[in-house]
Formats: C-alpha cells, sequence, structure tokens
C-alpha cells in the first residue's frame, strides 16, 4: 500500500491586494472576489461564529470547498477565529479591520481584456507558471470547465501527454488534489492508510478521494486509464447520485459528498497499458479532445522551425507514420533549452527526446527545416 501524500495548497495570484490572503475563486474565477465575499459577510455578524454552509448560503457561493479555504486563509491571518467540531468561525477585531480596506473586484472588462480580442488574459497556475485560455464552445476552456463543475457534470480531457490537459485543469481549479494514475495506483491512494509514528503506533491519514468529497474540491485523476478498472471502481459511488463511500480499511467510516465536490479525469490514448473501458467512459458525460494550439507555441516564443516540424511530425502522427511528435511540452522545453544551450544543442535535444523507432523520422525532419547536420545530444570524448 501507499502513503498518500498531503495537498499542495493552491498559491495566491499576483493580483490578489496584500495582506487580504485571498485568492482566486475557483468557481467565477473573479481574482478575490469570494475572499471579499466572506470577509465581508463575517464583518456584517460580528457576534456571530458561523459554520461554513451558513455563510456558503448567505452569500451565494457555488463551493463550500472554496468557502472554507478562504475562511482558513482569514483564520492563518489572524482575521477570524477556527473553531472544530463542527467547523465554525468568527471573525476578530483584526479582520473587521482588513474586510474594509479590500477593495471591490476589478471590472470584466479590466480583468480580460475588451470584448472581441479573442484570447483570455493568462490565469496563474498553483506552480506560479501562467496557463492561456483556449476556446471552447463558444467560451473559453477554463469557463467551460467551471460551469461544468457547478452544474456536476463530469468531464474527461483527452490527448497526446504535453497538450495541456494538466495545466488547464489547474488553471481552471485553484482548489484542485491529484491523483497520478500508474498500473500500480491501488485503492489506498484514493481513500487513505495507515502510517507508523514515531511512538511505534499507526495513524490512519484519509486520502485525496475522501479529502476531496468532505471539502468540497475538485479531484483529477491523472492518466485514469492507466489505472486497474477494479481500482477505478472506487469512485463510481462518489460520482453518481449517492455521493456517498464507505472506507473498509478503517472501519467502514462513511463519507459524504459536499457541495462543490468535483472529478475530472485525463487520459492519453495511444499511451502503452492504457485502457478506456466503458465503465469509466460513461461515468464522464462531456469528453473533450485537448490538442497542441500552434498559434499558443509561437506566442509564447517558439521560434517558426520549430513549430513548422511539430506540425509536419503531427501529421505523420495522425496517419499513423510514427507513434510520437513533439507538443507543446517539448516545444517549450524547446525554448528555454535553446536559450540555455543554443539553437544548435535545443535541436539535437529535441531529437534525442523522440523514441528509438521513430528517431531517424524525426531527425529527418529536424534537418529539413533546420538545415543543419543534426545528432542527439551525446556525451563523448575529453577535449
Amino acid at each position: 500500500m501507499t502513503t498518500p501524500h498531503p495537498p499542495t495548497p493552491p498559491a495566491a495570484s499576483p493580483d490578489v491586494p496584500a495582506g487580504t490572503g485571498a485568492t482566486p475563486d475557483a468557481a467565477s474565477g473573479r481574482s478575490g472576489y469570494l475572499y471579499r465575499a466572506v470577509a465581508l459577510h463575517l464583518a456584517g455578524h460580528p457576534d456571530d461564529i458561523l459554520k461554513v454552509g451558513e455563510i456558503t448560503r448567505a452569500i451565494g457561493a457555488p463551493s463550500t470547498g472554496a468557502v472554507f479555504e478562504a475562511l482558513k486563509k482569514m483564520a492563518a491571518a489572524g482575521h477570524a477565529t477556527h473553531l472544530t467540531g463542527p467547523h465554525r468561525f468568527q471573525i476578530t477585531q483584526a479582520g473587521i479591520d482588513a474586510a474594509g480596506a479590500i477593495p471591490p473586484p476589478a471590472p470584466r472588462a479590466a480583468r480580460h481584456g475588451p470584448r472581441g480580442t479573442g484570447r483570455r488574459q493568462p490565469v496563474t497556475r498553483p506552480n506560479g507558471e501562467l496557463y492561456f485560455p483556449r476556446k471552447l464552445a463558444g467560451a473559453t476552456d477554463v469557463d467551460v470547465l467551471r460551469r461544468l463543475r457547478d452544474k456536476r457534470i463530469p468531464v474527461l480531457l483527452y490527448g497526446p501527454p504535453g497538450t495541456g490537459k494538466t495545466a488547464l485543469i489547474e488553471a481552471a481549479y485553484a482548489d484542485l488534489l491529484t491523483v497520478a494514475g500508474t498500473g500500480d495506483t491501488v485503492v489506498e491512494d484514493f481513500l487513505g492508510n495507515f502510517i507508523p509514528l514515531p511512538d511505534g503506533g499507526f495513524e490512519f491519514v484519509h486520502g485525496p478521494l475522501v479529502t476531496a468529497m468532505r471539502q468540497g474540491r475538485a479531484l483529477l485523476v491523472d492518466d485514469a486509464t492507466l489505472i486497474p478498472p477494479k481500482v477505478l471502481a472506487v469512485l463510481y459511488p462518489a460520482m453518481d447520485g449517492r455521493r456517498v463511500i464507505t472506507i473498509p480499511g478503517y472501519r467502514n467510516e462513511r463519507v459524504e459528498a459536499v457541495d462543490g465536490f468535483y472529478v475530472i479525469a485525463g487520459h492519453n490514448p495511444g499511451v502503452h497499458g492504457a485502457i478506456l473501458t466503458e465503465a469509466l467512459a460513461s461515468r464522464f458525460d462531456v469528453h473533450i479532445e485537448v490538442t497542441t494550439d500552434w498559434d499558443l507555441a509561437r506566442h509564447l516564443g517558439v521560434s517558426r522551425p520549430a513549430v513548422e516540424t511539430a506540425v509536419a511530425l503531427n501529421g505523420d502522427l495522425a496517419a499513423g507514420r510514427i507513434s510520437w511528435a513533439p507538443q507543446l511540452r517539448e516545444l517549450l522545453g524547446f525554448t528555454r533549452v535553446s536559450k540555455t544551450l543554443g539553437p544548435a544543442a535545443a535541436v539535437a535535444n529535441l531529437a534525442g527526446r523522440a523514441p528509438a523507432e521513430d528517431r531517424d523520422h524525426v531527425l529527418a525532419a529536424l534537418r529539413q527545416r533546420f538545415s543543419a547536420d543534426i545528432t542527439p545530444l551525446t556525451l563523448g570524448k575529453q577535449r
């Protein structure tokens, strides 16, 4: 059995007012909006000790988990008192003072740019990197994923590795937890496990599925089709109308999902060992293909020859002539290596990233556009 790792807290957005502890509202996408609403509600009821659900309903927030995260940040900043059993919060005088200093959210045009520009402003991911939203269903991919979560419509994203599936999900959901799927993933990776204590005893630590259900958070099952079907079955009662699971290894503990809990999955077709079963596919009402945005690659500074090579190789990939082609991840890596080691080393490195069975094909495509004698990076003799 494996030991689950505690979730990494989402990084704060750089445009949140300093000292507020506010983070982007995962459901609405409005930076600092949820924190401000929670703070002002508590400030309006200074003598009350309020439950998370009461605050969520009062401000009309779609996610109890997101409200809970905002409240915990307030408590960490000394702006609220956090009582447990159940979780309740009361604003402090420092919180009242801070609430009055939080500015209102910027007008929509200032946040997203003028209408008709065709591209929204980038979204900051938890690791601090920027994600540039793409068009989808008359809106942007980030907006669509947030709307689907609001309506509890599960989504399966599929496409080659490196096209930005995980980056999109991280941009859409600031409260995200993740299970990274492999052939060795077990039920305990979802539900939790006993871990040894320094005194020789054991303590049960709940897994990401349980945490997401109880805190109303989004759960990404990455590379879901690499996980054995019997293991994935642990998700199904949490996703259907019951939204309830039990933990057999821990006294059959019953876990009920609160508002905001949501499951989304990623699938890499063609990857060795990936199996999309009917049971898994049918649990996700929306299937979205994610491909590399070549215009975005150019916008992010990838050179024209590199993009042209990737486009040609992806055409060969679609035709079945090769099994691998560079995607956005490889192109961004190419750009970073080029800035660090020079263009020749970057081209050689890109060739070396191709699988052995496709390398000659990839080398021919690179030589055609870079007009150079290219070989993969190799350590040679000392000079």
